[in-house]
């Protein structure tokens, strides 16, 4: 379960102090579907990044007993001028037992498809050999919960389906997501409930269809 109780966040800027939102208070148990709903700016990408730790908040808190993702497909973290094997090898380091390694390091090399490129330094990597990368490696562990921003919108469509069937397998192991979308195709996919992100903060809804139709009116 995640639990955000009075969760505040704001950022100094040059106009003064910008309010993203104050006291968004919200639940997600174990197996969950939460979507994260709103206009670009409205603060979805810094809730997420304050429940994966990313980033800090000004005041509340985060009580969680479970296991939560670095954003799927992230590759922000990753040593340019190492290759991606030894990168692979670096993350499963920290998350993993090491009779665990070369599993993880076949896994992603196996969804990734990019051949010759996996032990070639990374900084030589298209963003499409970037986002394989990324996503093989952030479905080769098992996290209790997924943050997911806007990660299968990229790629080629056969990319994105096979990104699609590795977050079907998850859920069916009973994995909870938080999904931040412009695509209501993926919300209704993978998402039960919803918070519609504002300038008045955030508010759950617990039918993800009257949160669509909320974020739709007000868009």
């Amino acid at each position: 379960m995640i639990r955000i109780e009075k969760l505040s966040k704001s950022y100094r800027t040059k106009a003064g102090t910008h309010l993203v939102f104050r006291d968004l208070s919200l639940e997600v148990p174990l197996g969950t579907g939460l979507a994260i709903l709103g206009r670009n700016g409205s603060g979805k990408t810094t809730l997420v990044n304050i429940i994966g730790g990313a980033e800090n908040a000004d005041g509340g808190r985060i009580i969680c007993d479970a296991s939560i993702s670095w954003p799927v497909g992230l590759a922000g973290g990753f040593q340019p001028s190492l290759t991606a094997r030894d990168n692979i090898k670096f993350v499963a380091r920290l998350y993993s037992e090491k009779s665990e390694i070369p599993r993880i390091i076949q896994y992603v090399r196996d969804f990734a498809e990019i051949g010759e490129y996996f032990d070639m330094p990374v900084r030589t990597y298209s963003s499409g050999m970037h986002s394989r990368i990324s996503f093989g490696l952030s479905m080769a562990f098992d996290f209790d919960y997924y943050l997911i921003d806007e990660v299968t919108s990229v790629g080629d469509p056969q990319f994105r389906n096979k990104c699609d069937t590795a977050l079907e397998e998850k859920r069916e192991k009973g994995a909870g997501f938080i999904v931040v979308s412009h695509q209501m195709e993926i919300v209704r996919r993978f998402c039960n409930v919803a918070v519609v992100m504002s300038s008045q903060g955030g508010h759950f809804y617990d039918d993800v269809e009257e949160a669509i139709k909320a974020y739709q009116n007000n868009g």
